[in-house]
């Protein structure tokens, strides 16, 4: 039987480097990704004005950029 949860927010597994701050930035991506989709879908069915989407994903896009900007994700690439 599976979960409701799992059904509607579902998680893909991370593949890369395991640290905790890469962890945190995988699950605010997928975070992301998962509103995207349906702001997306409730603008395209007309649940939604295009011009609120926008805004919308310009709001969570900058959040992500904060998150990424704190948890500093790519600043050192060549320091392990």
């Amino acid at each position: 039987m599976l979960n409701n949860s799992n059904f509607l927010y579902p998680k893909s597994r991370y593949y890369g480097e395991v640290k905790p701050e890469n962890l945190v930035f995988d699950a605010n991506l997928q975070e992301f990704t998962q509103r995207v989709g349906y702001i997306s879908a409730l603008a395209s069915n007309g649940k939604m004005p295009l011009e609120q989407a926008i805004v919308e994903i310009e709001l969570l896009w900058e959040k992500l950029e904060n998150s990424k900007n704190q948890l500093g994700i790519g600043e050192n690439p060549f320091i392990a």
